[in-house]
């Protein structure tokens, strides 16, 4: 009977724990590529029609001292620039000064920028009930760090939650 040298069995050795890695972050990439979808975008279904679900969000992130900076028919923008006929969507653009100063004051964290301002989209379904979009922003602010996560993981995340909190969960 012949005995494996210490060479093909470092050799063995160093096979599996080479082929274990692999399958590991295969099998990440393949969770994650499938849970963050869900985890990083939200939708909550309201009780009201369209106009009223924006109207609601409007006047909740008004009483929380945010701005709303617009509300944008996106479905009117896409048929008007050669897009199909969509369902009603509505885009609400909100912004809260200080705490948008905070990231944006931080060069660090400015990159963010591309996201702002914050925004909550209201759509009406296929089977006509209303949706309401958001970013998970706790999540957001978690994966960035810094200054983004403690604006974003805290108040943006739980103002926001405010906002849309007559939707059903």
């Amino acid at each position: 009977m012949k005995v494996p040298c210490a060479r093909t069995m470092k050799a063995r050795s160093l096979l599996v724990w080479a082929t274990g890695l692999v399958a590991g972050v295969v099998l990440t990439a393949v969770a994650m590529s499938s849970l963050m979808p869900g985890l990083m975008l939200r939708e909550h279904i309201s009780p009201y029609g369209l106009a009223e679900t924006v109207q609601r969000i409007t006047n909740n992130a008004v009483a929380k001292g945010w701005v709303v900076s617009s509300v944008t028919p996106l479905d009117e923008s896409v048929k008007q620039h050669g897009g199909s006929e969509v369902r009603p969507v509505r885009l609400v653009n909100l912004c809260q000064a200080q705490y948008a100063a905070r990231i944006l004051n931080d060069d660090q964290a400015r990159k963010v920028s591309v996201m702002m301002p914050c925004t909550i989209a209201v759509y009406e379904k296929a089977d006509g009930k209303v949706a309401v979009g958001t970013m998970n922003a706790g999540l957001l602010g978690r994966l960035f760090g810094g200054v983004v996560a403690d604006v974003m993981g805290g108040p943006v995340a739980r103002e926001q939650w405010e906002f849309v909190a007559f939707c059903e969960r």
